[in-house]
């Protein structure tokens, strides 16, 4: 299934706008949550084709929403790319193990991120 349509979850407005402009400008449809909350309450509004999650968020964090969107049945099939600045090699294990299909390291360059998308769709 073609990925069209985008929700990007993180709790900084500037990473969130500079994600959603970089989206955009490759032709996605874009939807944005600043936590695992409001991200659930977006996704029950309008299923995303794609899920980019950042770990540090204040509430439940990045791996714990991973970790539940997998787990849900309505849910477990919604791709999720985890976006952080979490450098560490067992944050990247981590992340996988809940569920991430792939784990990009902040700053984000737009050709890593426009090719991941492109994989996963």
């Amino acid at each position: 299934m073609p990925i069209r349509t985008v929700l990007v979850i993180d709790d900084s407005p500037t990473d969130r706008h500079f994600i959603a402009e970089l989206l955009v400008a490759g032709g996605y449809e874009v939807q944005t949550a600043e936590s695992a909350e409001e991200a659930y309450v977006r996704i029950r509004e309008r299923r995303p084709d794609l899920v980019l999650m950042d770990i540090v968020m204040p509430g439940e964090n990045g791996f714990e929403a991973t970790r539940e969107l997998q787990r849900g049945d309505d849910t477990r099939d919604i791709p999720i790319i985890i976006c952080t600045s979490k450098r560490q090699p067992s944050d990247r294990v981590w992340g996988m193990r809940q569920g991430a299909r792939e784990f990009i390291v902040k700053p984000i360059r737009r050709q890593e991120l426009l090719a991941k998308i492109a994989a996963l769709g």
